[in-house]
């Protein structure tokens, strides 16, 4: 798949992308829950940025009364800022910076695949669930036939060796060509998708939303509307 096709399909920072058509739905559920809330809100966003909620337009609805916080590794020396978010440097898989319930809503948008193997997935999931009253995080489906981050037909399904291979001698997805092998394997094993049965087992009180593409669930959110 060429990188123009890819990026129609898949790039949200495209205002006229399908990702970006779902993602804008997907979120209209979070809203939602949002609204049955009274003022005002405390939002914690593992690993979001402030462009994220800025090309959704959130920030300029001045009617909501809300913090949020941005929980990375790090972020960028030229990070943007914005007055109803605070940065705050920290570990998906163990939170020690917050308290229990600490906020009404934590949100997260395909993270949880990047964190490492199941037992980490599993940290990040009761860490989520520990500091946040209610939760919405979201996560590509592992059987969705092409997958996001290399844009490329099963790649989750190759073995390591043939990941490396076409990692190493093609620009796929969102990464051009690598030139060291050790950078490549790296690459190839650093994100994990979850199943369907995996993610709820996760989050085993809470219900699910199905984003489908052409009949395919291409990902699903788990959320929880009340404490």
């Amino acid at each position: 798949m060429n990188k123009l096709i890819g990026r129609k399909v898949y790039d949200s920072t495209l205002s006229d992308s399908w990702a970006s058509s779902l993602r804008k739905k997907r979120f209209s559920l979070f809203v939602s829950i949002l609204d049955s809330l009274p003022s005002p809100i405390k939002i914690l966003d593992v690993g979001g940025t402030v462009g994220f909620w800025e090309n959704l337009g959130f920030l300029n609805q001045e009617n909501k009364d809300i913090e949020i916080t941005l929980l990375n590794l790090k972020f960028p020396k030229t990070s943007s800022t914005h007055p109803k978010i605070k940065q705050v440097i920290g570990s998906a898989t163990n939170m020690v910076n917050f308290q229990s319930n600490e906020f009404d809503i934590v949100f997260s948008n395909s993270v949880i695949e990047h964190v490492g193997d199941y037992d980490q997935q599993y940290q990040m999931a009761t860490e989520v669930m520990r500091v946040g009253k209610r939760y919405f995080v979201q996560t590509p489906n592992v059987f969705f036939p092409i997958e996001p981050h290399f844009v490329f037909p099963l790649f989750q399904f190759l073995p390591v060796s043939s990941r490396v291979w076409l990692l190493t001698n093609f620009a796929i997805g969102w990464y051009d060509k690598v030139a060291d092998k050790e950078l490549a394997r790296k690459i190839a094993t650093s994100i994990r998708l979850l199943s369907k049965r995996e993610f709820l087992n996760l989050f085993p009180e809470s219900q699910l939303y199905e984003e489908k593409f052409f009949g395919l669930t291409k990902s699903f959110t788990v959320y929880k509307e009340s404490p």
